[in-house]
């Protein structure tokens, strides 16, 4: 059974930091990429960031470019995102995600999500 936990989410003052975490668990067959989502409230999940499992390709949204910074550690199939000078329009339920291929489809898995709260 797949599972991904995140955590490291919190509240932190405009322009703090933090560092959240995704520890996949369980079998793959053959990860293509690793990323984040979030998702504020009464709007929909949106792509924050993604990782290539081979590679290490990254890609990002527009409005978190040059402060937030996604990486991996395949050895233990752990996925982070540094997130730096936080705003306010940053608070989201951030959802950690990973695509796998097995039998030529693709399976896409999610963490439950952590809450990061960006207030003065």
């Amino acid at each position: 059974q797949v599972q991904l936990v995140e955590s490291g989410g919190g509240l932190v003052q405009p322009g703090g930091s933090l560092r959240l975490s995704c520890a996949a668990s369980g079998r793959f067959q053959s990860i293509v990429d690793m990323g984040w989502y979030r998702q504020a409230p009464g709007k929909g999940r949106e792509l924050v960031a993604t990782i290539t499992y081979v590679g290490g390709s990254t890609n990002y949204r527009e409005s978190v470019k040059g402060r937030f910074s996604i990486s991996r550690d395949n050895a233990k199939d752990m996925v982070y995102l540094q997130m730096n000078s936080l705003k306010p329009e940053d608070t989201a339920v951030y959802y950690c995600n990973v695509n796998d291929l097995k039998g030529g489809f693709k399976y896409v898995y999610w963490g439950q999500g952590t809450q990061v709260t960006v207030s003065s």
